[in-house]
């Protein structure tokens, strides 16, 4: 896995504008909100149901073999941008804890809603789990 920079470019803080993956197994990880996995809501706080979601995509990725390292792309959508402005310490901070330094290429969408209420944020991701040798 390569992440990429083009030459004179500013390094980004906490993603990677790209990431270049020789084929091995791609794994494409559906949404997944801030709920337990008997599809509970344990908290209506932005922070707490990032933390389950992204451990929810760990989970989900972990069935396949594959670990933090391998996720290459990550899709946020989130519903309230003001949170996610004044959480971004904390949410750094869930992030460190669960995924360490590896940050893949991502993007956040502010939406209006989600389908799942009362979900505040929802994760969804791609990886590349290397081949089996």
């Amino acid at each position: 896995m390569k992440h990429l920079l083009p030459e004179g470019w500013k390094a980004p803080i906490g993603y990677a504008n790209g990431i270049a993956v020789d084929a091995g197994r791609l794994v494409f990880l559906a949404g997944q909100v801030g709920w337990n996995a008997d599809q509970v809501f344990e908290s209506e706080e932005l922070v707490p149901q990032f933390r389950q979601a992204l451990a929810n995509i760990l989970a989900v990725l972990a069935e396949a073999g594959g670990r933090a390292e391998h996720i290459c792309r990550i899709t946020a959508f989130c519903c309230d941008r003001n949170a996610y402005l004044a959480a971004r310490r904390e949410l750094g901070a869930v992030w460190r804890e669960l995924m360490g330094t590896h940050y893949p290429a991502m993007s956040m969408i502010f939406v209006s809603d989600l389908l799942d209420h009362p979900g505040k944020i929802e994760l969804e991701a791609t990886a590349v789990l290397p081949r089996a040798s």
